[in-house]
């Protein structure tokens, strides 16, 4: 998926071994994400991980970049003028079912379908501030989905689709984290006593709460950045979880 919609280079050793990588994906005209900058350790060592992020941020010419960065490759952004934005928490663990009866919300959620691809792109593009279609349409494409309806009108959504060691969740877009909980329950249930995971900037403790009693417990964190300052989107939508940290 990730080979589809981005761009990017590999660097290889004498006999041609692969040993870096760095990729962007496009967004509309002017935005751009960029993931999958690896390096070995030796590499590393010798500055191949700025080496490689030259290349990448020679392509992405004058669009605004936001990434998600490692401890480790933290110090290697700020260098290049990239300033944090927020800190991404992972979750992850093994999945236990939810009661439907114990949420807040549980009377109008139901499998996404079809017809509802233009809704969930509107919804998106209202919470991002950018319009994200390419990389939505190529989610969905892949992944299981759920919506939530009131008044006949899509107002939050959660996607979920395999990945790694087993399933993640994400996007999920929603007016609060009620909302998200609704939302994020059927794949909860749906994956119960199988690998799942969220990334999310989300700290609301209501919505905490859930992804541990999910089974889901605080792995690692990231670094959102960005090289220019970010515009906020006006909207009553909030994002709950990323497409992946690759494609933050």
């Amino acid at each position: 998926m990730l080979l589809t919609l981005g761009k990017g280079f590999v660097g290889c050793d004498p006999i041609g071994r692969i040993v870096a990588s760095g990729m962007w994906f496009p967004i509309g005209s002017d935005f751009t994400t960029i993931g999958m900058v690896i390096t070995s350790p030796r590499l590393q060592a010798l500055g191949g991980g700025r080496w490689m992020m030259k290349h990448v941020m020679a392509q992405c010419e004058d669009r605004d970049i936001v990434l998600s960065s490692t401890k480790a490759g933290y110090r290697l952004y700020t260098s290049l003028s990239f300033q944090p934005v927020s800190t991404i928490f992972q979750y992850q663990g093994i999945a236990t079912s939810i009661d439907p009866s114990h949420l807040v919300v549980n009377e109008s959620v139901r499998q996404l379908e079809p017809k509802d691809t233009e809704s969930i792109l509107q919804l998106d593009k209202s919470t991002f501030g950018t319009d994200r279609s390419n990389i939505i349409k190529t989610v969905l494409e892949k992944s299981q989905g759920s919506v939530l309806v009131r008044n006949n009108k899509i107002l939050g959504f959660a996607l979920c689709r395999k990945f790694g060691r087993g399933h993640v969740i994400g996007p999920v877009v929603a007016q609060n984290s009620a909302d998200a909980i609704a939302l994020i329950a059927p794949h909860v249930n749906q994956h119960a006593g199988q690998f799942l995971r969220i990334d999310t900037a989300e700290q609301d403790k209501l919505f905490t709460d859930f992804l541990n009693t999910s089974g889901m417990q605080e792995f690692d964190t990231v670094t959102a950045m960005t090289n220019k300052p970010l515009k906020k989107a006006e909207s009553e939508f909030h994002s709950f979880a990323l497409v992946s940290q690759a494609l933050a």
